[in-house]
């Protein structure tokens, strides 16, 4: 499984990586800090044999995407075990994931997720992974105490290696 994400400025990726951080803590749960998780926003996932056949998909986007601003509202689960944040979807974000969609969904013996396919996804940031019922109650402590309504600029685009999280392009985008 390979990710093409989004990631932020760095208040936002600031931020971001205090509430993985402060959950970690809080519930002994490090799956995140562990595996060196970035705060990230992934917008396709994909099954391929090899990250190989992706890389030129995902380079010919380099110089045609533009930064954006997205806005954290609220704080969500998706059950049993993942604990995220979640922006408004606008029409920066959705064109993004649009944009990212083209260039990898027609790539021979490859599949995207079911999950990320445009107009049929939940953009969210993962705060914390892998949590016990007990471990989400206590992640959702600290959130309920720390989590505020931000803003967060998207600033690069990447293309990533799964379990260990492993960054193999990443660029900026235009301002």
């Amino acid at each position: 499984m390979y990710l093409v994400s989004v990631y932020f400025d760095p208040a936002a990726t600031r931020r971001l990586q205090a509430f993985i951080d402060q959950i970690a803590a809080a519930s002994g749960n490090h799956y995140m800090t562990e595996k060196d998780v970035p705060p990230h926003l992934t917008l396709s996932a994909i099954e391929a044999r090899s990250v190989d056949i992706l890389i030129p998909a995902v380079q010919q986007l380099e110089g045609r995407l533009r930064q954006g601003t997205v806005l954290f509202v609220t704080v969500g689960q998706l059950f049993p075990y993942v604990l995220y944040t979640m922006p408004v979807l606008n029409a920066y974000l959705q064109e993004l994931a649009v944009q990212v969609n083209d260039a990898v969904s027609g790539i021979p013996e490859t599949t995207v997720s079911k999950y990320y396919h445009p107009h049929s996804w939940l953009p969210h940031v993962t705060l914390g992974k892998t949590l016990s019922k007990e471990q989400m109650r206590q992640a959702f402590a600290v959130m309920q105490d720390k989590f505020s309504v931000f803003d967060a600029k998207i600033t690069e685009l990447g293309l990533a290696k799964v379990n260990p999280h492993e960054d193999v392009l990443r660029f900026g985008l235009l301002p």
